[in-house]
């Protein structure tokens, strides 16, 4: 592992795809961690915390001055606040819920360099037209969306046909709001693709 590449701590292939298209070097490094935040918290905040702990689960494998890179994301439809469905039952469930109408996509993002953390989210709010039951059942056993907050990822299929509008950065719908994480990462002293 070379100094000059970051520590991507997700094993989400959507992560590591945005990585890849921001020309970012990188090395994944994961551990199982404990997902589960504090409801009494505020919800971008208590995100931002699971992101956090993804980090700090690496951390002791990781040389000093290597930065890592951790995030969380989840979906958020008034009080309600979806992660990843736990069957194909629940999936449909979701998207049924989420359908004609307005969430928020909430992206916690851990950086952490030696003693040196930044944490932040991003919310993005994404409409969904009126989708109708054969729709969503066709998205769920096509797609299998079973590994996506909310059941669903923005650049499928369900993506290209049925969201109305989104308010905010695509690619944190898709799990990482890479161009805050590129202006965040220059405060650790690192340089990404292209920067003078």
């Amino acid at each position: 592992m070379s100094n000059n590449r970051i520590v991507l701590a997700s094993s989400s292939p959507r992560r590591k795809q945005i990585l890849e298209w921001a020309d970012v070097p990188f090395d994944i490094l994961t551990r199982e961690i404990d997902e589960r935040f504090d409801p009494a918290r505020d919800l971008c905040a208590a995100i931002a915390d699971v992101a956090l702990k993804k980090a700090q689960a690496v951390m002791g494998e990781v040389e000093s001055g290597r930065i890592i890179l951790a995030a969380d994301t989840v979906v958020a439809l008034n009080d309600w606040v979806i992660g990843k469905p736990k069957s194909r039952e629940e999936a449909i469930d979701m998207l049924t819920r989420l359908q004609d109408a307005t969430h928020q996509v909430i992206t916690g993002v851990a950086l952490v360099k030696d003693q040196q953390e930044i944490l932040f989210s991003d919310v993005t709010e994404v409409t969904f037209y009126p989708l109708t039951n054969r729709q969503i059942v066709y998205y769920i056993d096509r797609y299998q969306p079973f590994d996506k907050a909310g059941s669903y990822a923005i650049q499928e299929w369900i993506g290209v046909t049925g969201i109305k509008k989104i308010n905010g950065d695509f690619y944190n719908v898709m799990g990482l709001p890479v161009s805050r994480v590129l202006q965040e990462i220059r405060k650790l002293q690192y340089q990404p693709a292209g920067s003078d």
